[in-house]
Order: C-alpha cells, then sequence, then structure tokens
C-alpha cells in the first residue's frame, strides 16, 4: 500500500553495542531506545557509571516522534569533536527516540581533530547498521464489514491507503481488521463513514 519515506522516523529495540579500535584507542558504543529525555539521561548516566575509569564517556540523544529534542555532549573531548558528531549521525538516519553513548579508552595516539570526529561518527554508525533500522509508525484499527458483492471495491479503496489488513473473518459477510497509519485515519474514517451511511457496509474504530 502507499508509502512515503520521507515522512517516516526510524528507532532501534532494544540495546545495540559495537567496538571499534583506532589507533589504539578503543571506542564503545552503546545504543538504546528511548521515549523521553527521562530515559535517555538514565541510559547514559548508567554507561557512563559502568565505566568510570574511561578516558571519556561522550553521548548525544533525540527524542519526539518527528526527533524534536536532542542533546549531545563532548564529555571533555575537544569542543565538537564527539557528541556533535554522534548526533549528526543519528539525524542522518532520520532516527529518533534513541540515546547513543560512546565509551573512550585512551590508547595513548592522539587522532587529532577530524580523527575525533570520524571515530565517533563511525562508531554510531556502525552499531546502528548492525541490524536494519525500526520503522516508527503510529497506527489506528478499524473493524469494516462488508457483504461479497461490494468486497472487490471496497479492497480497491482500502489499498489507496498506507495500511494493512490484519485479520479476514469470512462468514455471512466480511469482515476486516484494517491497521492504517495515523495520518490517513481521519481520511479513511470519512470514506468508510461515507459507505455506511449509504448502507453498503459498517465499521467501528478501536483507538
Amino acid at each position: 500500500m502507499m508509502e512515503n519515506s520521507e515522512n517516516y522516523f526510524y528507532s532501534i529495540k532494544d540495546i545495540r553495542k559495537f567496538e571499534i579500535k583506532i589507533k589504539r584507542s578503543t571506542f564503545f558504543c552503546s545504543l538504546k531506545f528511548v521515549e523521553t529525555t527521562k530515559q535517555a539521561k538514565e541510559h547514559i548516566s548508567q554507561i557512563s557509571n559502568k565505566n568510570k575509569t574511561a578516558t571519556h564517556n561522550c553521548w548525544a540523544y533525540i527524542v519526539g516522534d518527528s526527533g524534536t529534542t536532542s542533546h549531545c555532549s563532548d564529555a571533555g573531548e575537544p569542543s565538537g569533536t564527539a557528541g556533535l558528531p554522534m548526533l549528526n549521525t543519528l539525524k542522518k538516519y532520520k532516527t529518533t527516540n534513541i540515546a547513543a553513548v560512546v565509551t573512550r579508552h585512551y590508547g595513548g595516539v592522539k587522532l587529532g581533530i577530524k580523527g575525533l570526529i570520524d571515530a565517533y561518527s563511525e562508531s554510531v554508525k556502525q552499531t546502528l547498521e548492525q541490524k536494519k533500522l525500526v520503522k516508527l509508525i503510529k497506527t489506528e484499527i478499524f473493524c469494516i464489514t462488508t457483504p461479497y458483492s461490494f468486497n472487490d471495491t471496497l479492497i480497491y479503496q482500502l489499498d489507496k491507503y498506507s495500511g494493512t489488513i490484519i485479520n479476514t473473518d469470512y462468514s455471512e459477510a466480511i469482515t476486516y481488521v484494517f491497521e492504517v497509519e495515523q495520518k490517513d485515519a481521519l481520511k479513511l474514517e470519512k470514506h468508510l463513514l461515507g459507505f455506511q451511511n449509504s448502507g453498503i457496509l459498517t465499521y467501528s474504530q478501536n483507538n
């Protein structure tokens, strides 16, 4: 069914971890799905407390349906070399509801400004790319009952929306459980209401 990738944001499930070594320094990235600033800060604190002996625990997070809230910290690295590259990488992948911490153990060789920027952004990039990102979609459920004679027309109409038939029951009539993206829900409801008012079908909506 219809889809426009530009309207979507992505995230992860659970926790993702990845470690890279660059010129003797070890960079360990931990990503976690979070829904609030509080949860993001809790993840950052947890990782930082576990790695108190590390040279740096740099972090960045994005939360909100459309990535509306974000913050980052270099945690002692030169300004703009750690937190911001991490945050920019999260934004590049159109992610939200993610807290990222990159723990660095210094290996004795300085990386320079560009080297640090590349190292921190690459740490987040590699961790994100471990698995396919999860598309964040808010949906609503419609239960639609139609006579067999109207079935083909109904399926044709439903195909115009960003949704999926998640259950079908065949009895005296056909009942579909249709999950539609929230952005299309109001338009679909008006469409179905017109059919219902005409006596063609019946529907109910579960928010």
